[in-house]
């Protein structure tokens, strides 16, 4: 019995997300991507090419993010309402499919459209890194992290992972069709990227030691106050009482909180860095302290989460946005972001302190970098977070250590408290109840690859592979 092509194309998605999830064999996704490539390429038209690409897309999201379910069914007290987040899964399978069909339009030999199709889904994934409504959450370069290949992440970013996947997933579709060139050059860059990652060596610098906790407070039993700040204060207090001398704190995202913007924190344990929440006006924001409790610098959160922090025509759609506080028991957030980013100082060093969201965004971690950070410190409240998106959401600021070559420092609620090394390597962590983690990371110089060129070079590539399908499909015709 032949299958209907949304069931079969939806399946295909599955095992691609699958493949994408926190797990050892991550690596393989180009396999699945591969039958997704080759069954999405044989559409009759452009149009049916977009619709198997939007049932494998959709599915393909909703495996991936399939926390955001429970996230919006305790966010609204009913399991009923988790189904909202299927309005986002087909959202992103509907980028997908207007990327296919473009493809289709651009080639119609079915060879030159699995290549167009490939060099389409990096710069698709590119292109979900801008704009306030931004979502970069599922990208294939990720799933190089069990592999010493990611380590090209310092060449050309996470992206470049990403045109390893397709590239290696399109030539396999091509072997598969008599065509071996591209196949032997991808193989000779998967040993390439291997021999690059197994030779690359941690960097040297001075030891700067840290305490980082790991807190377990509910979140939105924090968002309601139904937890003061008081009780929030008296526990991260307790947990860093033990500190050494020398060792700077961290606490998590909006672990203080102020009416205004204050010069002085007498009740933090400075010297440190800690993320700071304040109403007037309503900001999320990273402060470092000094031992007399007085701010030194402050930084804003780069970029607020859509629907989270950020909610778009807030002022114009507030009647429907008013039925959903009503659900929710409290008043929607809507914070003001960063015009500019720069690196908190304290003491002689800079360091690269980026809240929570932001460290899904490669470009944040670079800026500041650039500017002279040498080390990255990720306040985060994964809190909000469900099932495998708080592993998802540790794996991807890993990359960032990598991206930059900066050890980074993470103190959470809930989620991964950790120090990783400028190799992506988990060095410390501590990812489960409440305590305190002694860090010593070391504070690195000098700039890679990706912190000058940045997506260049994968942008480069991936036109490539768009220029290898009009040359194709010129051929075939």
């Amino acid at each position: 019995m032949r299958l209907p092509p949304p069931l079969i194309a939806a399946f295909l998605g599955v095992l691609l997300a699958a493949c994408g999830l926190p797990l050892p064999w991550s690596f393989l996704s180009y396999l699945p991507l591969a039958g997704l490539l080759l069954f999405v390429s044989g559409g009759a038209s452009p149009r049916e090419v977009a619709g198997r690409m939007w049932w494998s897309g959709t599915a393909y999201s909703a495996v991936h993010l399939w926390w955001l379910t429970a996230f919006l069914a305790k966010l609204f007290g009913t399991p009923a309402l988790g189904v909202l987040a299927f309005a986002l899964f087909a959202l992103e399978g509907a980028f997908l499919a207007l990327m296919a069909w473009l493809a289709a339009r651009l080639v119609r030999s079915r060879e030159a459209r699995v290549w167009a199709l490939a060099g389409g889904w990096v710069l698709l994934e590119w292109l979900r890194f801008l704009g306030p409504l931004a979502f970069p959450w599922p990208t294939l370069g990720y799933t190089l992290l069990p592999t010493p290949a990611i380590q090209i992440a310092d060449l050309g970013g996470v992206l470049l992972g990403s045109v390893l996947m397709t590239a290696t997933a399109a030539a396999l579709v091509s072997f598969w069709w008599g065509r071996r060139s591209p196949l032997v050059l991808l193989s000779a860059l998967w040993v390439g990227a291997l021999a690059y990652g197994v030779t690359r060596m941690p960097g040297t610098g001075p030891i700067q030691p840290m305490l980082v906790l790991r807190t377990t407070f509910d979140s939105f039993g924090r968002a309601t106050r139904q937890l003061t700040p008081e009780e929030q204060l008296e526990v991260q207090r307790r947990l860093s009482a033990s500190r050494a001398p020398g060792e700077l704190v961290v606490w998590s995202e909006t672990a203080l909180t102020s009416i205004e913007v204050p010069a002085r924190l007498p009740e933090f344990p400075g010297p440190g860095i800690s993320g700071l929440g304040t109403f007037q006006p309503r900001q999320n924001a990273v402060v470092s302290v000094d031992a007399s409790g007085r701010v030194v610098s402050l930084d804003l959160k780069a970029r607020l989460v859509p629907f989270g922090e950020y909610f778009p025509l807030y002022q114009a759609l507030r009647p429907a946005y008013g039925v959903i506080e009503g659900a929710i028991g409290f008043e929607l957030p809507v914070l003001t972001a960063a015009q500019q980013i720069a690196p908190l100082r304290l003491g002689s060093s800079l360091y690269g302190a980026y809240v929570c969201y932001d460290s899904v965004f490669p470009w944040v971690a670079r800026q500041l970098v650039g500017k002279g950070a040498k080390l990255l410190v990720n306040p985060s409240n994964d809190g909000w977070y469900e099932g495998w998106g708080v592993q998802q959401h540790f794996l991807m600021g890993r990359v960032r250590a990598i991206e930059t070559r900066r050890w980074l420092v993470r103190s959470v609620n809930e989620g991964v408290a950790a120090a990783v090394n400028d190799l992506g390597e988990p060095v410390q962590t501590l990812s489960a109840g409440e305590g305190a983690l002694y860090v010593r990371p070391r504070l690195l110089g000098g700039q890679t690859v990706y912190t000058r060129l940045g997506d260049l070079p994968a942008l480069l590539l991936a036109a490539l592979m768009l220029f290898y399908a009009l040359r194709l499909d010129r051929r075939e015709r």
